[in-house]
């Protein structure tokens, strides 16, 4: 029995479209059960229809968090293969076909990690979703580590972890990954189970988006190597942009170090190709410096706010007793 188990809240505009991507499944799970953080914006009155038509099972959580919504979706779920994703994405319609098929077709996978693509309702959304969508070769040949935006486990290992880290409001997932590995997981990497994401619709809200991404790093300690080299960096490209105005060998060190910065980025955007026509190109082009300076700088502040979280609360014992009251 394969169960889709997911947490939503304020999901109006996108669980109509979510829902309906999960019932055309080539293999359709055997329940959807979700928990429901105490919308108010109509998803409640869009889930409660969709369990009177016998689609869907949920449950309203007031002020869960997604951690502990995705857990209670889990507790009430009778699955033993638990298929995960989040409102907000369309699921290609052999997405849970091929999601599961690495668990039914070996017993010692644990964890069935999919994949995901950039998509956008206009053009803003689907430039920021090709800037920031990682690619195939961006994780480790097993798919690890897994979004939960397509991912699927059996539930011993849920189990066994003590399921989604409900200490953590953001990044939960990754932690969850990581507790899996230290566990002894068999994880499998199933490329072509893809949904297609929505980003946020503007620059302010994907600002507040990584902010909240990297202060989650800091309540976890998630890559600090990686934070240590992003502020390194600004630091010396602060240095070199002073240094500039009377070194031409400065400028040079300046700008080759903005092209390595930024090419990866302008690679995903000619990739993807999310705009039509050269006009919309030239934007497409120009935006890619103001979402990446946009997402570093919202991550540099995310990082430090949560390193202080972490510090005012003791260290990690402190964080899981009490993070959410910081």
């Amino acid at each position: 029995m394969i169960s889709l188990c997911a947490t939503v809240f304020d999901e109006a505009e996108t669980i109509g479209p979510w829902i309906d991507g999960i019932l055309a499944q080539t293999r359709p799970p055997d329940e959807i059960v979700i928990c429901d953080a105490g919308s108010t914006d109509g998803t409640i009155e869009v889930l409660r229809e969709a369990a009177d038509g016998g689609r869907v099972r949920f449950e309203v959580m007031p002020g869960a968090n997604i951690s502990t919504g995705r857990n209670r979706a889990i507790e009430l779920a009778e699955g033993e293969i638990v298929a995960v994703t989040d409102a907000g994405t369309v699921a290609e319609p052999d997405w849970l076909e091929r999601l599961v098929e690495p668990l039914e077709t070996d017993p010692e996978v644990g964890v069935a990690a999919g994949f995901y693509k950039p998509a956008g309702r206009n053009f803003f959304e689907r430039v920021l979703a090709a800037v920031i969508t990682p690619r195939r070769g961006d994780l480790e040949p097993d798919g690890f580590p897994p979004s939960s935006r397509s991912v699927a486990f059996r539930r011993e290992w849920w189990r066994k972890v003590g399921g989604y880290p409900e200490w953590l409001d953001i990044c939960e997932d990754l932690v969850f990954d990581f507790a899996l590995e230290d566990a002894g997981a068999k994880f499998a990497f199933a490329p072509e189970a893809v949904v297609a994401w929505y980003p946020r619709p503007d620059i302010r809200a994907f600002f507040h988006q990584y902010r909240g991404y990297a202060r989650g790093d800091g309540h976890a300690r998630l890559y600090p190597d990686r934070h240590a080299l992003r502020y390194s960096g600004y630091a010396a490209g602060v240095l070199l942009a002073k240094a500039s105005r009377g070194s031409w060998l400065a400028r040079v060190a300046l700008a080759a170090g903005l092209a390595y910065h930024f090419k990866s980025s302008f690679a995903r955007v000619l990739q993807e190709r999310p705009f039509r026509g050269p006009l919309q190109a030239a934007a497409a082009l120009a935006l890619v410096p103001v979402v990446v300076v946009t997402g570093d700088v919202a991550k540099m502040i995310g990082y430090a706010q949560g390193t202080a979280d972490w510090l005012r609360a003791g260290g990690n014992e402190g964080m899981r007793s009490g993070a959410r009251e910081l």
